[in-house]
């Protein structure tokens, strides 16, 4: 099984640094995910593939190649009520400037970045205003070849814990424009499938806490 596993990451992340996903590897994701995620505690590292649930409403947070009719105009972000739509998996990266590598541990304070596993580009976000609730927009922004610090995004993990873990409590805190990454149960009618606006706001709150969830959590870097 563990060899298994192995090569189903391989598959995946082999597509992220080709700038091509794998669609067949991203389908066994799906159907093997419990399997992938089976063990307790395990720990987010960098080139890991995640959903991250939103604790309040247990929505995972999603996009896909439809822009907002407003504001930016980028792809769109949204919160999804269903936990097996591929269009929810997030590949966590560094910043061009850390020395942290694939494999990583990922601690409390570290600026990451969030690529969109089927679309290529970036979790982003800028002062546009978001379109149901008028907060900051959270949008998917760039590619493989185009980032900026808009992209940027502070963990903080909740309570005692020095390293993120699988469902731990954590918020990501947008370095540009010091808003939290949020949800709520405002509904989008155009889109469709229950889903929810994303978006930044500047307070702490409940509803801007998140769980990494169900992916392919790569293994920590020196561990057996």
């Amino acid at each position: 099984m563990a060899a298994s596993l192995l090569v189903l990451a391989v598959a995946l992340l082999a597509g992220a640094g080709s700038g091509v996903v794998d669609r067949g590897a991203a389908a066994a994701v799906e159907t093997e995910g419990a399997e992938i995620c089976g063990g307790a505690r395990l720990q987010v590292t960098y080139g890991s593939v995640i959903k991250l649930m939103h604790e309040k409403t247990k929505h995972r947070l999603h996009s896909h190649d439809v822009p907002y009719g407003s504001g930016s105009g980028q792809q769109s972000v949204t919160g999804f009520p269903e936990g097996d739509d591929s269009n929810s998996y997030w590949i966590i990266r560094p910043t061009p400037d850390s020395s942290s590598k694939q494999g990583d541990a990922i601690e409390t304070g570290s600026i990451i970045k969030l690529q969109h596993m089927r679309t290529r580009r970036w979790l982003h976000s800028h002062l546009h205003a978001s379109p149901l609730s008028g907060n900051l927009e959270v949008s998917c922004f760039g590619g493989d070849e185009l980032s900026d610090t808009g992209d940027y995004w502070r963990l903080e993990i909740e309570g005692s814990g020095k390293v993120w873990k699988r469902d731990q409590k954590v918020r990501l805190k947008h370095v540009d424009t010091e808003g939290y990454l949020h949800s709520h149960n405002k509904k989008y009618n155009r889109l469709g499938g229950g889903q929810q606006e994303v978006c930044g706001v500047p307070q702490k709150r409940a509803e801007n806490i998140w769980l990494a969830a169900e992916g392919v959590y790569l293994p920590v870097n020196g561990s057996k």
